[in-house]
Formats: C-alpha cells, sequence, structure tokens
C-alpha cells in the first residue's frame, strides 16, 4: 500500500487546467466518444423545436399550415389514444379534465351535439382545422 497524498504540482495544475480548457471547448460532448455521440438531422429533414413555444416546422401536409398541424398536435396531446369513439360531452370533459388550454375547449363546444367521433382528424375537421389532402 501507498501512503502519499493525492496532491500535484503546479506545473501538473496547469497542464491539467488547459487539457479541461481544450475539451470543454471543442464543439463535442465530453461524456461519450465520438463515434457515439447524435448525428445533425440531414438535409432533407425538418428542424427539431427546442421549446414547445416555438413554431412547428418540418413537413407540413399538403392542405394545412403550420398553425393547423400544431393546433392539431396539441389537441391530441390533450385528448390521448383511449377515448374513442367519443361524442362532444366526452371531448370536452376530457380535455378540461387534461388541463387543456381555453382555446381547444372553446373549439370543442363547437362541435355537432350528436355525432360520434373516430379520432382527432374527424373532431379537427369538424372544428374547421384545415387536414390534408388525401389522393385518390
Amino acid at each position: 500500500m501507498e501512503h502519499g497524498t493525492d496532491k500535484t504540482g503546479p506545473a501538473r495544475d496547469d497542464m491539467m487546467k488547459r487539457q479541461l480548457r481544450g475539451q470543454l471547448t471543442a464543439e463535442r460532448s465530453l461524456r461519450t466518444s465520438e463515434e457515439h455521440e447524435l448525428q445533425p438531422a440531414g438535409e432533407d429533414q425538418p428542424v427539431a423545436a427546442w421549446s414547445p413555444e416555438s413554431t412547428f416546422r418540418g413537413g407540413t401536409p399538403s392542405g394545412m399550415t403550420e398553425q393547423d398541424v400544431g393546433l392539431r398536435s396539441e389537441l391530441a396531446q390533450h385528448l390521448g389514444r383511449s377515448l374513442y369513439p367519443a361524442d362532444k360531452n366526452t371531448i370536452i370533459e376530457t380535455l378540461r379534465r387534461n388541463n387543456a388550454p381555453d382555446r381547444l375547449v372553446g373549439m370543442a363546444e363547437r362541435l355537432p351535439a350528436h355525432e360520434r367521433f373516430g379520432n382527432v382528424q374527424s373532431i379537427a375537421e369538424a372544428v374547421g382545422i384545415h387536414t390534408e389532402h388525401h389522393r385518390a
């Protein structure tokens, strides 16, 4: 067993500081090897949004705007998958239970009263959100 201290001398400290400074200013991750780093999106890929408040960028289907895609996506997030088929009252209750924004609840209140909806797409069409055009 070796007795001693963990301390290094001033010259070794300076060398270690220079190495660490070089690593910290590098344009790569320090915790993974280079071959395991994430690769940037390809030229034909949409740019990922960094925050929920940012606007949707990327592949918008034909017949829809970025706002339409964002609204339909937000509606789907607050409704979930296990709801369907659902009527107007069930949709409104689910939106309120999941703390959906008032604008989504207001849109759901415009739904026809005696119709059942099989998915988010049919709800979006009923409230006036543009949906993608399907080829025949």
